[in-house]
């Protein structure tokens, strides 16, 4: 039995809970300090997630956020990081007070960062953060893969990948979390797979908008019946992209093809907050006027990351090389109707 404890208590963090409960070890789930009505919302009714929709197992502990230091100063095994990526710094601060030397921690944040002007995966970015504050032996895995939140909450069956440039940690954690629902591979290509896991959530817009880009002239009931020509050619052309991408920031094009780059499209695309906007964006709403007429509460992930690294992306590479990507961050960041060069 390992102690994992894991920081943020949205739906990810929750939902990640349950295998690793389910695998016979100690979990404690701490809100951050935003989150402690959602903390007592849960310990009051009877364990069920508002967010997931499910009741969660009574063994998972749920803490608020005034406990964690007194939490981590105990021996944990694994901290677990389920914060949204614009609280990675915060992340940090909090276990930085007791971090102790090789503790591992897991990464299920998806999403990158503009760290002295170069681009910086999350894992990168907390190793970076860590060292400031006089810590060393810093121990850092990523979980990526299309792993929808409610599902694993209810047990779906659920493939994902478990990366960590020392096998032996990766191995470690896949012993520790995996069950007969939840299974894991596993790689030493972290940068690979955070970077697909990333920007997997800016194709998926895309592909959200193929109803719309598919014949502008036709009426919105032939392109429903009709888009998965466009949606396909779209999925073939962002692959292509993210191989591309994802080789020239160092990752491996190999890791393009599995659970964290065309795995995740897949369920990223068919479905979900990303492809949602994709769809309004598609029918020739503007980003910002469709943000505040249909999603205004509501976390795109795509378009966050966009506006994070867009201005960077966009100096740092050949529009030629990626017409998809520069078409979809111009028209996050810059406002404008999208438009693909067909």
């Amino acid at each position: 039995m390992k102690k994992i404890v894991i920081i943020g208590a949205g739906a990810m963090g929750s939902a990640f809970a349950v295998p690793c409960l389910d695998n016979k070890n100690d979990v404690t789930i701490v809100g951050t300090h935003l989150e402690d009505n959602l903390i007592e919302s849960i310990n009051s009714n009877n364990h069920i997630h508002p967010a997931l929709k499910t009741q969660l197992p009574k063994e998972i502990k749920f803490e608020r956020f005034e406990k964690l230091q007194n939490i981590l100063k105990q021996n944990i095994d694994i901290i677990v990081c389920g914060v949204s990526s614009v609280g990675i710094e915060w992340f940090v601060q909090q276990i930085s007070k007791n971090y102790k030397k090789k503790t591992p921690i897991v990464l299920l944040t998806k999403g990158l960062s503009i760290v002295d002007n170069e681009l910086s995966t999350l894992s990168d970015k907390i190793k970076n953060l860590l060292e400031k504050e006089g810590h060393s032996e810093i121990n850092i895995s990523a979980i990526k893969g299309p792993c929808l939140a409610a599902g694993l909450a209810n047990k779906m069956r659920t493939g994902t990948v478990i990366a960590n440039k020392n096998l032996k940690e990766c191995q470690f954690l896949k012993e520790t979390i995996s069950t007969n629902y939840y299974s894991t591979e596993i790689s030493e290509d972290i940068n690979g797979i955070e970077l697909s896991g990333a920007i997997k959530n800016i194709y998926s817009m895309l592909i959200g908008a193929s109803e719309g880009l598919s014949n502008p002239k036709a009426s919105k009931d032939i392109q429903s019946k009709y888009f998965l020509n466009t949606a396909a050619s779209l999925i073939h052309r962002s692959i292509s992209e993210m191989v591309e991408f994802v080789s020239n920031y160092g990752g491996k094009a190999e890791t393009v093809y599995g659970l964290a780059g065309l795995g995740d499209l897949y369920v990223s695309a068919i479905g979900g907050r990303n492809s949602l906007m994709g769809k309004y964006l598609g029918e020739g709403y503007l980003y910002n006027d469709a943000k505040e007429k249909f999603m205004k509460d509501i976390t795109v992930e795509g378009a966050q990351l966009a506006l994070e690294i867009g201005p960077r992306i966009l100096e740092d590479l050949n529009s030629k090389n990626f017409p998809l990507m520069f078409s979809m961050l111009n028209t996050i960041c810059e406002n404008k109707k999208l438009e693909i060069n067909w």
